[in-house]
């Protein structure tokens, strides 16, 4: 191919790019040196959103929130959840440094309920794998062996708007997970090389579009828009371009520089569109070091906590760190001191 036609057929997909919907939300794990992963993401939605951090003990007793048929546990680990609404989770680590995180996809079609096989939330998916798991290659294996049916619940303040998720998993060797609900059927991509997860379309057609970019030299020209697709281009270049350190700060910088770059501008949003909007906050997990990192975009703070210094013993108090809409709260520095006792939140209830 010549460089002229190159350039010809980038053009061209960039203008039949430009033709679809985009969507928000950019998930990134970070493969450093001696084992250093962490992993980052971004929340963006049209609405102010309420979001907290939330400590779960382990021993707590769990219910799906779907009915009869719902799945039961007892947390077998500890977790720093971040809440959407007080009323899911959507991201979070656990004790053992597994990862999970809530985004967005069109795509989604959660099953029919066939009435035998046991249900669970969306609301408390992710929480699920917190409580349950030290290693993406565990959750995988058992979530092949244990066929579950997610349902959904309506998204908060949008009667009658089904959210559709896919929940990515990471954890402290760098391996990776994305399970998307498509056509009732649950499909695993599971690869340690699955650095970078968006949003539509579903993730295969995802590295379809990742293969046609990498003949494209990123380091002179890379798809600029805030479209998944462009997003996950964009961050899947980045994420392994950038400073690559052991040292905890440098690392949770270079991660945090490439979230930035896959954000939405603050007041951007297209009011047919709730998800392609502006990026509300930011977190990163230090899978090594058990830091967990955030980031509100109305903050000009970035604050952390040393999970080394929360108790997640079985019969520990869940606690709080009350951080407001959009976590406005001004905090700075490590702040594990400032979690208060709690009732948990209850999961909202899917139909």
């Amino acid at each position: 191919m010549s460089r002229f036609t190159r350039i010809l057929a980038v053009l061209a997909a960039a203008a039949a790019l430009l033709t679809a919907e985009a969507h928000a939300c950019t998930r990134v794990v970070y493969q450093g040196p001696a084992g250093r992963t962490l992993t980052g993401r971004n929340m963006d939605f049209k609405d102010p959103m309420v979001s907290n951090f939330w400590v779960f003990p382990r021993g707590m007793k769990r219910s799906g929130a779907a009915g009869t048929r719902s799945v039961e546990w007892t947390s077998k680990f500890g977790s720093l959840a971040v809440s959407s609404y007080d009323i899911s989770t959507v991201d979070g680590m656990n004790e053992a440094g597994l990862n999970a995180s809530l985004l967005w996809l069109n795509a989604t079609k959660f099953p029919e309920d066939d009435g035998a096989t046991p249900r669970m939330s969306l609301s408390i998916w992710a929480q699920f794998y917190l409580d349950e798991f030290a290693t993406v290659s565990e959750a995988v294996e058992y979530t092949r062996a244990h066929p579950m049916q997610v349902v959904s619940g309506e998204v908060p303040g949008r009667p009658g708007s089904l959210a559709p998720l896919h929940l990515t998993l990471s954890d402290p060797t760098g391996d990776s997970a994305i399970l998307e609900w498509i056509d009732g059927k649950l499909i695993i991509h599971h690869d340690r090389a699955y650095q970078v997860v968006t949003n539509d379309p579903p993730y295969d057609a995802q590295l379809a579009n990742q293969k046609y970019w990498r003949v494209i030299d990123s380091l002179n020209f890379l798809p600029g828009s805030g479209r998944s697709e462009d997003r996950f281009v964009r961050a899947g270049f980045y994420i392994n371009a950038v400073t690559q350190s052991d040292t905890p700060q440098v690392a949770a910088a270079a991660v945090f520089s490439v979230i930035r770059n896959a954000s939405v501008p603050y007041g951007v949003s297209l009011p047919e569109a709730p998800n392609l909007s502006t990026t509300r906050w930011r977190v990163v997990a230090d899978q090594k070091s058990m830091l967990f990192y955030g980031e509100s975009a109305t903050s000009p703070n970035i604050f952390w906590v040393d999970m080394r210094k929360l108790d997640f013993s079985q019969g520990a108090h869940v606690r709080k760190l009350d951080l407001g809409v959009d976590m406005d709260r001004v905090l700075g520095g490590e702040v594990s001191s400032q979690f208060s006792p709690a009732e948990p939140f209850d999961f909202m209830v899917a139909q």
